[in-house]
């Protein structure tokens, strides 16, 4: 039997990439760049954002 895949939709801050390396544009005595990791704030590393909760109800 097929297993199904969680359809989680794409964090739309880091388009589903939420580490990466930026360079610093230095190098280290060795000859290497320098980099820098960055994981995306929203989405907190994992590259999906929660799907929307239902709304409480409330009585009227």
């Amino acid at each position: 039997m097929p297993q199904h895949a969680l359809n989680l939709p794409v964090c739309s801050h880091c388009d589903g990439f939420p580490k990466v390396a930026v360079t610093t544009g230095q190098t280290t005595p060795n000859g290497q760049r320098k980099t820098i990791n960055a994981t995306c704030p929203v989405c907190k590393g994992t590259g999906h954002t929660a799907p929307a909760r239902a709304y409480a109800r409330t009585r009227v």
